[in-house]
């Protein structure tokens, strides 16, 4: 018991010293983590909603094979990333792998399916004949898909603190896509497993002291956002 909580001293005075390795490992791994979130919104809203709203064949085998991606483990997902982004895959020549990019891609794939589920069960649970109502009243088919969204904005943002959340607290996929380089691609999930296989305990700490420091400050930032929305409604 003694050496855990020397190993606590220790790590919170790593981190109010300023360590410049601990918070440049932070300010790394926030901006993947937040592009990736951005750019999986970006993408898997329009599509879940489009899936929700269409009609046509194999409409319910396609739902289910993203709600399976919903579960797709980060190791497979950095696997099948890494073999695009190798020198001799078809993504070889954006020479990404090993990089900050290559890594934004591989949660990317993780966080896609995520959106795009939760988008899909929002917009199913939206009462066709408003949709209808919309269209009859002259809107085109993707302003009734934002009016419905609109709605549903309280539900978008929980479906973003789901995405963010898997991918700041993701190691498999950005371990095998970025290499874990230190001063280039070690994010704060790579470095506590280091840290931690090496022994350096106060260092794994304070590292994951910060991981939770950063998702609770990000989460918390859009929980207020979203509560802001419940109560001015």
């Amino acid at each position: 018991m003694e050496f855990i909580i020397e190993g606590f001293r220790k790590a919170v005075g790593l981190i109010l010293s300023g360590n410049p390795e601990i918070f440049s490992i932070a300010r790394l791994s926030l901006t993947v983590s937040l592009l990736a979130t951005l750019i999986a919104v970006a993408a898997g809203v329009p599509l879940g909603a489009w899936i929700a709203v269409k009609r046509f064949p194999l409409k319910k085998l396609l739902i289910a094979l993203v709600n399976t991606g919903m579960g797709l483990p980060p190791v497979v997902a950095g696997l099948v990333v890494m073999l695009f982004l190798a020198r001799s895959g078809p993504l070889g020549f954006l020479n990404w792998l090993y990089t900050p990019k290559g890594m934004i891609m591989a949660q990317v794939v993780i966080a896609l399916p995520i959106i795009t589920a939760l988008t899909i069960s929002a917009m199913q649970s939206v009462d066709r004949r408003f949709y209808r109502q919309v269209l009859a009243l002259g809107a085109t088919e993707w302003q009734a898909i934002l009016v419905c969204l609109r709605e549903l904005r309280l539900t978008m943002v929980a479906a973003v603190i789901a995405g963010f959340g898997r991918l700041v607290a993701e190691v498999g996929a950005v371990m095998i896509v970025g290499g874990n380089i230190r001063h280039q691609t070690r994010m704060l999930t790579t470095a506590t497993v280091m840290e931690t296989q090496m022994g350096n305990f106060d260092m794994a700490i304070a590292i994951g002291l910060v991981l939770l420091a950063l998702g609770f400050v990000v989460n918390l930032a859009l929980t207020l956002i979203q509560q802001n929305k419940v109560i001015t409604r």
